[in-house]
């Protein structure tokens, strides 16, 4: 069997950023917007041409009125000019273009979607070394603007199995996103200075979401993006410790009985493990080891449910659980030979079918992808593999709900593919696509102005974004806010 050989942008587990230690998954950075252009390289004249050409194709798929997909690639574009050092562009330019860029976030009318797209903006101003006074001046304060569009969005909008379990679960993820983008802007302190404290409305949101699973993966990001800003004791330190509500919330899951809907029959034992492991990446960036032993062992807890979900479940959840041990410093006990470990979630590679279905195998591949990638086990990762990856979405017309869905499974192969510098595949004419792309393809499928994929067509444009991103070159790896940051329980 012929090995990919992939080049990775990581050599193992101990050269991740602190970025990509908090934010590791491509769950985050595609559904939710947050943590694009990790694994930045040179700037890269086809991978920037390549971007502006599916942006083009989907420009004549989706109308303009799709604020997101046209704030997406005026975004885009904004960045890969930035990025090329051939491109002298000036300040002046890049003024124009956040001009354009602001009209569009703000011509959004979801206003989860209007904060996602002020948030990913503000957070590439930071990645990119931009001024941040074009986003705060005399004429406009964007910041405070996409701030307090967060009260603008109201419970249980989200339109899909979870109808009723999510509460304020949009308005939480929305206010992890700006909070996290204003600390990229060194604007922290207008979280708690003012009329209002937005870090604890925001951690008060938190008993308003029902379910367990949404509270703990949700609840989880907010508490680990409030310790990077250094705001951990409104966490633990307070009247409250909502570090310990969401975890006695997680125990209480039979018993509140809003057990998470999937799109593909899922095991009971993957609803409980998905919000424990983001929580322990919380309780690692939080610094305080007294967690993993609150009212239970919670490491023995994560073991006993890792071994109770399937094989293909386990290539969802290795990539959350090793991260979190690495980040909690408790790797090495508990999973003393890594290799095997590897091994065991990769076996799945040559069976999971990754056109079966859009969600339980459509995502499994690029999660076995970024797991060999974090773990440096590129010998794991096979041509076949890769190829049935690329071929697979075809395949995805074998039901409604399946086709409406591809751009999921699509971004997050174009993140991984990226990443590990194998996207060619994606943009390559092949006879599985009847000479063109896969890129092509899946753009030209894609219903009537897109209206069938809904928000799933903003996974896309995430993935988009994020390449281009990536260009902005190697000396621009991290940012302040991250890389003052410390794993304290590592050390």
């Amino acid at each position: 069997m012929t090995n990919a050989s992939p080049a990775l942008p990581v050599a193992g587990l101990d050269d991740l950023t602190t970025e990509s230690r908090m934010i590791a998954t491509p769950w985050s950075r595609m559904v939710r917007g947050i943590g694009l252009g990790q694994y930045p390289i040179g700037y890269d004249p086809v991978a920037a041409e390549r971007i502006r050409h599916t942006f083009d194709l989907l420009a004549a798929k989706v109308p303009p009125a799709n604020s997101y997909t046209l704030f997406s690639r005026l975004l885009a574009d904004l960045v890969l000019n930035v990025a090329n050092p051939a491109a002298d562009f000036s300040r002046v330019d890049v003024g124009s273009a956040v001009g354009s860029i602001v009209d569009a976030v703000r011509s959004e009318e979801n206003p989860y979607y209007r904060v996602t797209a002020g948030s990913i903006l503000m957070d590439a101003f930071a990645k990119l070394g931009l001024d941040h006074k074009l986003l705060v001046n005399e004429w406009m304060d964007f910041p405070a603007e996409i701030l307090a569009a967060t009260d603008q969005i109201r419970p249980d909008r989200i339109k899909d199995e979870n109808s009723g379990r999510h509460g304020d679960y949009e308005r939480l993820s929305a206010c992890t996103a700006v909070f996290l983008a204003l600390g990229q802007l060194g604007l922290t302190d207008r979280l708690v200075t003012g009329e209002r404290d937005h870090v604890r409305e925001a951690l008060e949101l938190l008993e308003r979401i029902p379910a367990p699973f949404f509270r703990g993966r949700g609840g989880s990001m907010l508490l680990s993006v409030l310790s990077l800003l250094g705001y951990d004791g409104y966490v633990s330190d307070g009247p409250r410790d909502y570090l310990k509500e969401v975890l006695d919330h997680l125990d209480r899951a039979d018993e509140v009985n809003l057990p998470p809907a999937f799109p593909q029959p899922m095991t009971e034992a993957f609803g409980k493990i998905y919000p424990l492991l983001t929580m322990l990446n919380a309780i690692a960036m939080s610094g305080r080891a007294e967690y993993l032993t609150y009212r239970k062992d919670r490491l023995a807890e994560a073991k006993e449910l890792l071994g109770r979900i399937d094989p293909v479940e386990r290539t969802h959840m290795a990539l959350y659980y090793l991260v979190a041990l690495q980040n909690l410093g408790r790797l090495a006990t508990e999973v003393p030979d890594l290799d095997a470990f590897v091994e065991d979630v990769l076996g799945q590679w040559e069976h999971a079918d990754p056109g079966a279905n859009f969600f339980r195998n459509g995502i499994a591949y690029p999660y076995m992808i970024e797991t060999a990638m974090v773990t440096g086990r590129p010998d794991l990762l096979t041509e076949r593999g890769l190829d049935r990856l690329v071929n697979s979405y075809p395949d995805l017309d074998r039901t409604e709900l399946d086709r409406t869905n591809r751009p999921y499974p699509f971004s997050y192969a174009l993140n991984m593919l990226g990443e590990i510098g194998e996207a060619d595949r994606l943009f390559a004419p092949s006879a599985r696509y009847g000479g063109r792309s896969a890129v092509a393809w899946v753009v030209d499928h894609l219903s009537d102005g897109g209206r069938a994929e809904g928000n799933r067509l903003y996974m896309l444009d995430h993935a988009l974004i994020s390449y281009a991103l990536r260009l902005r070159g190697r000396d621009r790896a991290e940012t302040e806010l991250f890389r003052k940051f410390r794993f304290r329980l590592t050390s």
